[in-house]
């Protein structure tokens, strides 16, 4: 997942308290990354953080344009349109990440709920992009 972000650091130290460390992080430019981006003169930070000891490697890249100009999209976050919806992660416990990232400045979008088998909410990610966190609930005790 890549996400344009205007505030790098901000970003950055989202996915660090989701447990991302960071991997890579330098700026890229060039006629070969302009042509492969459909930018011309493309120029950006590039910053990669990956989950480690997940069971299949997961990673987020975040860019931060120097050029051209960022555009700023007033829908980026608005769930009820086409394309681009939101990503979800799955954690341990949905309390304690969400005292940790409230902690760290990170808004909630709604109140925790319950849905089939787990327990889920909504953040305010990065760029203004949803980010959603699942729980898994335990299967019921045979009876």
């Amino acid at each position: 997942m890549t996400i344009v972000v205007t505030d790098l650091d901000e970003a950055s130290r989202f996915f660090e308290l989701l447990g991302f460390e960071e991997t890579h992080n330098v700026v890229v430019s060039g006629d070969q990354m302009s042509k492969y981006m459909g930018i011309a003169d493309w120029e950006a930070d590039h910053v990669t953080l990956a989950l480690n000891g997940a069971d299949s490697h997961q990673e987020v890249q975040l860019l931060r344009f120097h050029n051209p100009p960022v555009q700023v999209d007033a829908e980026t976050g608005n769930l009820a349109r086409t394309g681009f919806n939101h990503v979800c992660f799955r954690v341990d416990d949905i309390d304690a990440m969400i005292d940790k990232l409230q902690a760290g400045g990170t808004g909630l979008r709604n109140e925790v709920m319950t849905f089939h088998d787990r327990k889920l909410v909504f953040l305010r990610g990065p760029g203004g992009v949803t980010i959603e966190l699942a729980q898994w609930l335990a299967e019921p005790a045979a009876g």
